[in-house]
């Protein structure tokens, strides 16, 4: 059966190679022209994570691309140090530059997969026995299910999903290629600074923040959250960020590869395979949702020093501080048994 993939970021290519495996067809479409390079690194915690890349045959390589980033160190204006996190507490097992991971999927499902680049859907209609799609460029064609992938400000999630929007959580990020893994960091009350990274808390809400704001080579976002009561209608149903996505700080590229592996599995099984997805990632995405922009950069002096106690006790309680690893493992992968 046909299925149509929107976003080939991390779980667009993820749940393709899953989808070619359980015999299905998949096309992936993507509004960039190519493949997007670069990026900051991503990692991947404890052995839900893991064990799902090594069932896909990728675990290999996305070792041998591994990065390694330093210390997560806070100073003030003056370059006084006021607290650091060590790199062993916010790392995971494996980290890796996000477009390594990208290029890593994608040729692990090229073979399998029809890849569209420079497009984008513009219209679903769901008749109950497929999903008639219209793009951008491309003719108009039907497919068996379409499944959303592209990101925290899906296209696909607005199609059959407008009354629901991204929580704004009053940060916003950017990121930019500065070269090096220099992770120093300067604060003072709502905003951390540093080498390719700014934090800042603010109370304008994105729709009214300005695209010219954001410059080529930047990555500009707001902090936010999606939850929602459902993901799915239909034969149309989002996955990774543009269902379950939380901006920084909530492990989304673990939860995309989980999700990929969970979906694909559960389509293959037939029946109502999207509630039974949904039932089984839902509590897992949601206890893996994070807020990290109060922690990062606090909005007072006195928050500030409460984040510098904390950040300081963090080290000396490994269970405490490896809470992050208690949800990212949070889940009992199914078994399930591919066509090939």
């Amino acid at each position: 059966m046909d299925v149509l993939i929107s976003g080939a970021g991390i779980a667009g290519p993820a749940l393709a190679h899953w989808l070619a495996r359980f015999g299905f067809s998949p096309t992936v479409v993507e509004r960039a022209p190519s493949l997007r390079e670069g990026g900051q690194a991503v990692d991947f915690r404890g052995e839900a994570h893991l064990s799902v890349l090594r069932r896909m045959g990728v675990l290999d390589a996305v070792v041998a691309a591994r990065t390694s980033l330093p210390d997560m160190v806070f100073r003030d204006p003056s370059g006084r140090e006021r607290c650091r996190l060590p790199a062993s507490y916010i790392g995971g097992e494996v980290e890796i530059r996000r477009g390594d991971l990208s290029r890593i999927l994608y040729e692990a499902s090229v073979d399998d997969t029809e890849y569209v680049f420079g497009d984008w859907i513009t219209s679903l209609h769901d008749d109950g026995a497929g999903v008639d799609v219209t793009f951008a460029n491309g003719r108009p064609r039907r497919f068996g299910f379409v499944i959303g992938a592209d990101g925290m400000r899906s296209g696909v999630r607005r199609l059959i999903f407008p009354e629901y929007r991204p929580k704004f959580q009053g940060y916003y990020f950017a990121l930019w290629d500065a070269g090096g893994n220099d992770r120093d960091l300067t604060c003072a009350p709502g905003v951390t600074t540093g080498s390719g990274w700014l934090m800042f808390r603010s109370s304008v809400p994105p729709e009214l923040m300005p695209d010219a704001l954001v410059a080529p080579g930047v990555y500009f976002d707001s902090i936010s959250q999606v939850r929602m009561p459902t993901v799915s209608s239909g034969r149309v149903t989002l996955i990774g960020d543009a269902g379950y996505g939380s901006t920084l700080g909530g492990m989304g590229t673990g939860l995309a590869v989980v999700s990929a592996y969970v979906l694909a599995g559960e389509m293959a099984a037939g029946g109502d395979a999207f509630a039974r997805y949904e039932a089984l990632i839902g509590p897992y995405a949601r206890g893996c949702q994070g807020s990290p922009g109060r922690f990062l950069a606090p909005a007072t002096r006195l928050g500030m020093w409460a984040r510098d106690r904390l950040f300081g006790f963090l080290p000396k309680a490994p269970m405490f501080a490896r809470i992050d690893l208690q949800r990212a493992t949070a889940i009992t992968l199914p078994e399930y048994v591919p066509a090939r």
